[in-house]
């Protein structure tokens, strides 16, 4: 039986490790595909150190096997499954949905995009591999100026944070809005907050490099959340209106407090980044006088990767400044130790077969 390299976590002994496997078999509505590129992602370092699993009960037996990690995924179809419905053909340039719907639950019997899907590389093996199986309804078609690696970060690394602005946050041009934490999604979200046409676009991080970057990712301002004068520097750059969104990309309970205090009136505040800590507003009567909102937020739909695929595709987004470093497959575990750790102050590593 041929075997390829795939990047295991075992569940049971939450141990990651690069191993052989068999080349799986795509099945009826499926479609192997020959990896490119595989974006690495903070939530893959969660997934390895056991913070972060499966939103989705599982059994014993289920969790005593491992699964190949990998939720950003571009490449070619290689071998098609029976029963397609499409018109798929080896060699066709692909970006992988960063999850797909049960097709079980009311959510997915009701509507087309299930906004809680299963995760590809939580609940189903992923694309930190030379091949993956993905179902066809989770293909997306990438043109061949568009790059394997701008191609594979787009579903979660860029999808979230668009999604978040143009659909949970609803932004509009003119308005002003604060990112809370420059990383893999606030710096893309700085760029699609302008590309939304926000002003100003107020970026926020304690790190000086990421504030320099934020800046070069098109952010009017960089402020140290840790500034006495942090509130001030705000009120200032809003000309007093306070921000009109606020984003908590970076899923520490004082960031969103600190964001909720700088609303202005109307403002909401959108919690993409993800913590199972509790949320406190320190003044819920100012809150609620402002008319003030809460809006959590999660994951991406199929729509957005294709609209951002366009976008990327026809200049109006360039992605190339987003990849940090190409890393073999077969170092992989050096990838993570090396997102884990902010060496090389990453955007994001991509891992090539």
């Amino acid at each position: 039986m041929p075997t390829m390299l795939a990047g295991r976590l075992h569940l049971d002994t939450q141990t990651f490790a690069v191993e052989e496997v068999a080349i799986p078999v795509p099945g009826p509505g499926e479609v192997l595909v020959e990896v490119r590129a595989a974006g690495v992602c903070l939530s893959d370092v969660h997934l390895i150190d056991g913070s972060l699993s499966s939103s989705f009960p599982v059994d014993e037996v289920v969790r005593s096997r491992a699964v190949t990690l990998g939720h950003e995924v571009a490449g070619v179809v290689h071998t098609l499954g029976p029963d397609l419905m499409g018109d798929w053909a080896p060699g066709m340039r692909v970006a992988l949905q960063a999850g797909q719907a049960c097709g079980q639950c009311d959510d997915c019997m009701r509507r087309s995009s299930c906004r809680m899907p299963l995760t590809r590389g939580v609940d189903y093996d992923g694309g930190w591999a030379e091949y993956a199986i993905a179902r066809e309804d989770t293909l997306a078609p990438i043109p061949d100026h568009l790059p394997f690696d701008q191609a594979a970060i787009i579903p979660d690394a860029v999808s979230t944070p668009y999604a978040a602005i143009v659909e949970t946050g609803a932004v509009r041009p003119a308005q002003a809005v604060g990112i809370w934490g420059a990383g893999g999604l606030g710096a893309h979200g700085i760029r699609l907050a302008r590309l939304a046409g926000a002003t100003p676009v107020i970026a926020i991080d304690p790190l000086p490099k990421a504030r320099e970057r934020a800046l070069a990712f098109g952010a009017d301002f960089a402020l140290d959340p840790a500034a006495a004068d942090f509130a001030a520097a705000v009120d200032l750059a809003t000309g007093g209106r306070g921000l009109d969104a606020a984003f908590d990309f970076a899923g520490v309970p004082v960031v969103r407090e600190q964001a909720a205090a700088v609303l202005g009136p109307g403002g909401v505040l959108v919690l993409a980044g993800l913590t199972p800590k509790p949320l406190t507003v320190t003044d819920s009567t100012e809150f609620c006088f402002r008319g003030n909102q809460i809006r959590g937020h999660y994951g991406s739909g199929p729509e957005h990767v294709t609209q951002l695929i366009g976008l990327a595709s026809t200049g109006r987004l360039d992605l190339a400044p987003s990849i940090t470093a190409h890393i073999p497959l077969a170092e992989a575990a050096d990838a993570v130790s090396r997102l884990e750790k902010k060496i090389g102050d990453p955007i994001r590593f991509v891992l090539t077969p």
